[in-house]
């Protein structure tokens, strides 16, 4: 299950586990216009967990999902005609 918000400056997603046991904390990813954070409480400590990705940071994780094992540099359609 999740639930999509669109807040004043960032659309946040809450993704909640609903699986089976044993469950894990809700997820709350939150997309601002340079960054995307990824939020998370640890059970252990009870404190939240913050990752900030870049925005190029995303596309390349979005691009990795469907790619096979290696290693990879994405290289834009202006790098391949020798432009900028």
């Amino acid at each position: 299950m999740f639930t999509i918000e669109h807040e004043f400056d960032a659309t946040v997603v809450t993704l909640v586990d609903d699986g089976e046991v044993p469950l894990r904390e809700d997820v709350v990813i939150s997309a601002f216009e340079d960054c995307v954070t990824v939020i998370q409480i640890d059970p252990r400590t009870d404190l939240p967990v913050t990752i900030t990705l870049s925005m190029a940071q995303l596309r390349d994780l979005s691009l990795a999902l469907d790619l096979p094992e290696g290693s990879y540099r994405f290289r834009s359609e202006t790098d391949a005609e020798g432009g900028i």
